[in-house]
């Protein structure tokens, strides 16, 4: 007998729909014929969960007495007896009571499967045991309750049952995974969408990691070679021919296959040769770079090769694409080609990939000979041609006689070769050489440097000035297309400089490393001083290169008016680059001067929202100041008026409007004060270490009695913040969520700690605010909605934003599940004080909201227990329909 098959649907959190998807698996099963019996199934009185296992055969459960109360688990012997085909079995890292067979549920699946039945499971990603460090870190709760990783890896199928944080916050607002008591401590806690978020986050990536090995097994079984992304920087080569779109697209695909991919195109500019590089396509394709995610890149480089491999070892590059050549086959007899070359010369470190595309070997690449300046080898050559043709020729027609008009037409094609090959002079000597062969060879009186018939001397001549003119030609095409390649390749440069900097998306450090970067320098420096006397100082800088002080000391310096310079060091430009640096300079000074008005503009717009919060708090000097006043006036003189005889109790409602329009105004007061301080920049808090608990009652002392509902744990962490500051921001707070909730229904202040983090949050069940007002709201003199004069000068949700990021914490708002809105404060920890607690159904309660403590741990010490926080799922019971699931 065979050892079973595992399943396991994995989830994220609670309430997603593991047991669900398990239960409707089984159902299919069992409506093909298959012996599917539930093992253990925990419905947690969910309906639709609960409704699912009708039809399905339950083993019945062991009885286990523990701590003078009844538990019932899996009855493993019970199972075996049975002998099913398939089992139910949910809660992979569920620990047993006490007394059991085994000591953790995944220990009772593995007696299954041994015994050859199939297992059907659930488990969330935070119970495998090498995450409980990364989900502690994001929760704050250290889970008791794990499975080794081995034995969820080696299931022979894991289906991801997913699900949108938002979605799962809607369930649970709805009630169908905990009940409704314990809704709101659930999404205040454990459920927080950022929770939620990195939960589901860390799924996707196990199961992807999961698919992975899956994809290398299947490979190594079907003996596959073909190459699997990962984690890779790729470097695409372009030409600015069509194909590049091609090769951006490609590499994007790498890039996916692996997190953290990166696409970085480049095009070298040749700038000793005409390249068919098109500047609208090339447009295009920096266009589709930036919108695939990857950067575009601009380089001059008079050998391709090695240009790109520089590039791309100077940004650590693991891969690089290149297109097949364009050229004909014809045209490899002057070399192997950029991406031959390329792989050649790219060592272990590169890997080099060739894509093919529509325009391979369609003759459009780059021109070999025509196109570029004569280098090194071509001269080489037309020397060789020049002098050694003309000998090899005279040899070969001393066997035959082909008449002095041939012979000196053949000796002209030699020298229009050296002319091709070599320029200028080349030609000039291989003319000279072949005249006087056919002086000496082929003119009477032979072998005799002498000419007899003066027909002969014009041909000769005719033949040497038809050399020379030809070797002149040639000579000028070439220097001729070196100009226009060079202007093209500057054109090219400064159309893409410009355009960077036109549409503002250039900073000076951007635009410097673009300088450093086109001409291979070390470092790029904008130098800047005020007058011709004072020292120059350092506007900007890019590289790694020694720093300079003075343009003096750069290898390459370029004057920007009488008082700027941009120095570059590495190597010593030529004289023809400085035009196109001259550009860069002056683009450098542009960005440095658009910066420096920006900074002028940002402190003009904070002027301008200084007057407009100075009319805005003449305003209310002017109404909502002068109420309070106006209503302390009249109660003082109807005490000083003669008049009428005021009863006590008269007297004592016309003094507590006194001391109510008193204490309303002292408010106002002390929150435009408040305003004032935070606008001038002048708070100053003095930060020092306290317990969230003494600080946040006192801050309840305005607010009418039962209005609010406190729930902050003595064992949260210190916090680094002024007592005093915090104490204001959660009193405003408090005041503004009491203001707008309705009669019976409480605020709810609570805290709870996050890693290195504490939150309060002030949560309220008023009518809420829409998403676009959620930031207007925390704007000075700004009240929501229809709220009414009397409500205040809408300075409290500005002050305490302030105040809090004066303490380097966060207040932001949120809906409140329900309807309603939460403020919620977010505090730096001092330092997290000794460990969680030791009862981890208190910590299930505090985190998710559990209903069900569900075993206890064996490993533990005499008198604490171990449950899984949220009392580990809450499958089903959703009005929406079943979640979709990714199977592996």
């Amino acid at each position: 007998m065979g050892r079973g098959r595992l399943r396991i649907y994995l989830g994220a959190a609670p309430g997603v729909g593991k047991t669900y998807a398990m239960l409707s698996e089984a159902h299919r099963r069992v409506e093909r014929g298959t012996d599917c019996v539930v093992g253990f199934v925990e419905h947690h009185g969910r309906p639709r969960t609960e409704v699912m296992l009708h039809g399905l055969e339950e083993v019945p459960r062991r009885e286990l007495e523990y701590r003078d109360a009844v538990f019932t688990e899996m009855d493993v012997d019970a199972v075996l007896r049975r002998g099913p085909a398939v089992a139910l079995v949910d809660e992979l890292a569920h620990t047993n009571i006490p007394g059991s067979r085994n000591a953790k549920r995944w220990q009772d699946v593995e007696e299954l499967l041994a015994a050859g039945i199939d297992v059907v499971s659930t488990v969330n990603i935070q119970h495998l045991e090498s995450l409980g460090d990364v989900v502690e870190s994001i929760t704050g709760v250290r889970q008791r309750e794990t499975v080794p990783d081995e034995i969820v890896r080696r299931a022979d199928q894991i289906e991801l049952v997913d699900m949108s944080p938002e979605a799962l916050r809607r369930r649970m607002a709805h009630g169908n995974i905990y009940q409704p008591d314990k809704v709101d401590a659930a999404l205040s806690n454990y459920f927080r969408p950022g929770n939620l978020t990195a939960l589901r986050e860390l799924a996707l990536l196990w199961v992807a990691d999961r698919v992975d090995e899956y994809l290398k097994q299947y490979r190594n079984e079907h003996r596959v070679s073909r190459i699997w992304g990962s984690r890779e920087r790729i470097v695409v080569g372009l030409t600015g021919g069509p194909e590049g779109r091609t090769l951006i697209r490609r590499a994007a695909r790498l890039a996916e296959k692996g997190a953290g991919g990166e696409v970085i195109a480049v095009y070298i500019a040749r700038s000793d040769g005409l390249t068919s590089a098109s500047p609208k396509e090339l447009a295009v394709q920096r266009t589709l770079v930036e919108d695939l995610g990857g950067t575009f890149h601009h380089v001059v480089g008079d050998d391709i090769p090695a240009a790109l491999l520089d590039f791309a070892r100077g940004v650590n590059a693991t891969q690089i694409v290149l297109g097949s050549s364009r050229r004909k086959t014809w045209q490899y007899v002057f070399g192997p080609g950029v991406g031959a070359t390329v792989a050649r010369e790219s060592g272990p470190d590169l890997d080099v990939h060739i894509v093919t595309h529509d325009e391979v070997a369609k003759g459009r690449g780059l021109p070999v000979a025509r196109g570029a300046r004569l280098g090194r080898a071509r001269i080489l050559w037309g020397w060789v041609v020049g002098l050694a043709a003309p000998v090899l020729l005279t040899v070969l027609l001393s066997a035959v006689d082909l008449g002095l008009a041939n012979d000196m037409l053949l000796f002209l094609a030699v020298v229009v070769a050296a002319a091709l090959l070599g320029g200028l002079f080349p030609a000039l000597a291989s003319a000279a050489v072949g005249s006087l062969l056919l002086n000496y060879f082929y003119t009477p009186p032979l072998h005799r440097w002498t000419i007899a018939d003066p027909k002969n001397i014009v041909a000769i001549v005719i033949f040497v000035g038809v050399g020379i003119s030809v070797a002149s030609v040639v000579d000028l095409a070439a220097r001729r297309t070196h100009q226009a390649a060079r202007l093209r390749a500057e054109s090219e440069i400064l159309s893409f400089l410009a355009g960077n900097v036109l549409r503002g998306e250039t900073g000076l450090e951007e635009l410097l490393e673009r300088v450093r970067e086109t001409f291979g320098m070390e470092s790029a420096a904008l130098l800047e001083r005020a007058g011709d006397t004072e020292p120059w100082t350092c506007a900007g800088r890019s590289g790694l290169g020694p720093a300079v002080d003075r343009p003096e000391d750069a290898d390459v310096d370029v004057p920007v008016g009488d008082h700027m310079a941009l120095a570059l060091t590495g190597r010593v430009l030529p004289a023809e680059d400085r035009r196109v640096l001259a550009a860069f300079a002056a683009q450098a000074a542009v960005v440095l001067d658009r910066s420096r008005l920006q900074e002028e503009a940002d402190r003009a717009r904070a002027l301008a929202e200084g007057n407009r919060i100075r009319t805005a708090l003449l305003a209310a000097v002017s109404h909502d100041l002068r109420t309070p006043l106006a209503g302390i006036k009249a109660a003082v003189s109807s005490l000083r008026s003669d008049d009428v005889a005021w009863s006590e109790e008269d007297q004592a409602e016309l003094l507590e409007g006194i001391e109510e329009g008193a204490d309303r105004l002292d408010h106002l007061v002390g929150n435009l004060l408040d305003m004032s301080r935070l606008q001038t920049g002048t708070v100053t808090p003095l930060i020092r270490e306290i317990d969230v608990d003494e600080v946040v009652p006192m801050a309840l002392g305005g607010v009418p009695d039962g209005s609010v509902e406190l729930d902050v744990p003595e064992t949260l962490p210190m916090v680094a913040v002024d007592p005093g500051l915090l104490e204001r921001s959660v009193a405003n707070l408090v005041e503004n969520a009491v203001k707008y909730s309705p009669s019976g229904r409480p605020v709810r202040v609570s805290a709870s700690a996050i890693a290195d983090r504490v939150e309060v949050r002030v949560v309220d069940r008023g009518p809420g605010v829409p998403d676009e007002a959620k930031e207007r709201i925390f704007e000075p003199f700004q009240r929501y909605g229809d709220a009414p004069r009397g409500a205040g000068v809408g300075l409290g949700l500005a002050v305490a934003r302030g105040f809090a990021e004066a303490m380097h914490g966060t207040l932001d708002a949120e809906d409140t599940p329900g309807g309603g809105l939460t403020m919620v404060l977010t505090l730096r920890a001092a330092h997290m004080r000794g460990e969680l607690p030791d009862e981890p159904f208190a910590e299930a309660e505090a985190e998710a909201g559990s209903a069900e403590a569900e075993a206890e741990s064996t490993e533990a010490e005499p008198g604490s227990t171990e449950a899984e926080p949220g009392s580990t799922e809450a499958e089903a019971g959703s009005t929406e329909a079943e979640p979709e699931r990714q199977a592996t």
